[in-house]
């Protein structure tokens, strides 16, 4: 039986929290191990309890959640980390991705949509439209220099990722294991120095991989 994704809600508003252990109680793919109400209780309880995912706010006192994303990836890089605000800006989302998390969900999400957003997250299986990519490749420029060059089949799972493809699509396009994508795609974000498949893929577009 799969282990279910242990999870840390970090936000500064109790009901806030409240509302997520409601609609995540029944859930068995979740388990809540922590909370947390700035970043840096974020941060302190990362350390003690080693989530698998962290539902981060943005607008915390003492520490925000951008700085708490930074801090906790920089350290604990295979956590995943997704933002969740009340905020519609798109500087917002493209700074929580810069940080290094791995998404970007709003408050105001239905629970439906906020469960599948949340499972999609935790299994880095998010696709991503080609329009979508190429707006990410303006906000972020990479010039590449100091990164480890890809192999030929890494170069190839680069490009299915710009186009959008999950770690199954990518596998059956490359007659390889889902297990051998996720190994591809370890391996190409170390080279890289980057953090998630959203930069992977304005990487792909700033150097012309697509």
């Amino acid at each position: 039986m799969t282990q279910p994704i242990r999870l840390l809600i970090v936000d500064d508003h109790f009901l806030a929290r409240e509302g997520v252990k409601e609609i995540l109680e029944n859930q068995r793919e979740f388990v809540i191990v922590g909370e947390a109400s700035n970043g840096i209780q974020a941060i302190e309880k990362t350390k003690e309890l080693l989530p698998d995912l962290i539902l981060m706010d943005i607008s915390m006192p003492k520490m925000n959640g951008f700085d708490a994303t930074k801090k906790i990836k920089s350290e604990y890089p295979n956590i995943k980390i997704v933002m969740m605000t009340v905020s519609y800006d798109i500087t917002d989302w493209f700074e929580a991705l810069k940080r290094g998390a791995q998404g970007y969900l709003l408050k105001n999400l239905k629970t439906e949509d906020l469960l599948n957003g949340l499972k999609a997250y935790s299994l880095d299986e998010i696709p991503m439209s080609k329009e979508m990519a190429f707006r990410i490749w303006k906000e972020f420029k990479k010039d590449g220099q100091g990164k480890q060059t890809l192999s030929v089949r890494e170069q190839e799972v680069l490009q299915l990722v710009a186009k959008g493809c999950s770690n199954k699509e990518i596998s059956k396009q490359l007659s390889i294991t889902e297990n051998t994508v996720k190994t591809h795609m370890k391996n190409i974000l170390g080279k890289l120095q980057l953090d998630n498949r959203v930069q992977l893929a304005s990487y792909a577009f700033d150097n012309g991989i697509v």
